[in-house]
């Protein structure tokens, strides 16, 4: 148990410590690596997702059990878990009185969750690939709703004021983001072998023990390559405000929304574990996208994502406790 909780810290907070140092040499000039840190930061991204991600995920949906008619409602409780952020953020905004910008960054930190990296990491270290398992099913669509619902939510509140006539919804460029194609090319490979009742090789299981930790510190150590931690103390009121959000109130009514399913019934409550570490994910890096794109609040998203993730510090061990009583 102990073990693994020290893995969890090591790998979460080894690679964002990476990431940081190395920003900080470059710019002190101590070090140089012959590229920006921009071009850094999206190649790990890109390897860590187009590659080991997308070999994680066929090997996941070869052999995952389709056997159990509960689990197709995963998937869609994975989107629900990204509104309920998204619409509780978008409250508490409205009641401490945020303006747009302010408004647009609190709702993207409220929907985005790190739920791959970091929650797909605690689900196979706390629960193994048995657990792990079920991520890849929980998380199917939530990148489409990433640009499909927050992405637009967020644009809307950078234009709100001036602009309520443009459109923000474009399909056409959610559909040729590569990052979608390569997943969905990767779930259907996945679920083509496990329908074609091919045996998955055993060696896929220690591919999998490898690729998924090293995805995890690849994405982290692109995002140290970016975190500015000296904004945090200036949006701490609102930091707490999400991290209540993300650590008490949407997973709270996701296990219950879980229960009232019927998944603690099901291999000894397994299900319901999954959807307890996936929905208290912190604030995913994709939550720094929007305002850097659309002229909202950086620095505030920057911050509840910088206090979310240390507060996993605290978390995780309490996490453990969770979901070994469930």
């Amino acid at each position: 148990m102990i073990e693994q909780l020290i893995r969890s810290f090591l790998i979460i907070f080894l690679g964002i410590l990476i990431g940081y140092l190395v920003q900080i040499l470059v710019k002190k000039g101590k070090l140089k690596i012959g590229v920006s840190l921009v071009k850094v930061r999206k190649f790990l991204q890109k390897l860590a997702i187009l590659f080991f991600v997308s070999i994680v995920f066929i090997g996941v949906y070869w052999a995952m059990d389709f056997h159990q008619l509960e689990l197709l409602f995963f998937p869609l409780l994975g989107i629900l878990n990204l509104i309920l952020g998204g619409i509780i953020a978008l409250l508490f905004a409205k009641s401490i009185h945020m303006n747009n910008k302010d408004t647009g960054s609190f709702f993207c930190c409220g929907f985005f969750s790190n739920v791959v990296s970091i929650g797909g990491l605690v689900c196979f270290l706390f629960l193994g690939e048995q657990g792990y398992a079920l991520v890849p099913l929980y998380t199917l669509i939530l990148r489409i709703a990433y640009y499909a619902i927050g992405f637009p939510i967020a644009k809307y509140y950078s234009i709100k004021e001036t602009q309520n006539d443009k459109k923000v919804f474009n399909l056409k460029n959610i559909l040729k983001d590569p990052f979608i194609l390569v997943l969905f090319t990767s779930i259907t490979i996945g679920l083509g072998l496990n329908a074609s009742g091919l045996k998955r090789p055993a060696i896929y299981s220690s591919i999998i023990a490898i690729f998924v930790p090293t995805y995890t510190i690849l994405l982290l150590i692109s995002i140290g390559l970016s975190t500015k931690f000296d904004k945090v103390r200036n949006y701490l009121k609102e930091s707490i405000i999400i991290s209540g959000i993300k650590f008490l109130i949407v997973p709270a009514l996701m296990v219950s929304i879980g229960y009232f399913m019927g998944y603690h019934q099901i291999n000894d409550g397994l299900p319901l574990k999954v959807i307890l570490i996936l929905s208290s994910a912190p604030v995913a890096f994709h939550a720094l996208i929007p305002p850097s794109q659309y002229g909202l609040n950086l620095d505030l998203a920057n911050s509840c994502w910088i206090f979310t993730t240390l507060c996993l510090i605290i978390w995780v061990p309490l996490l453990f406790f969770l979901v070994n009583i469930i």
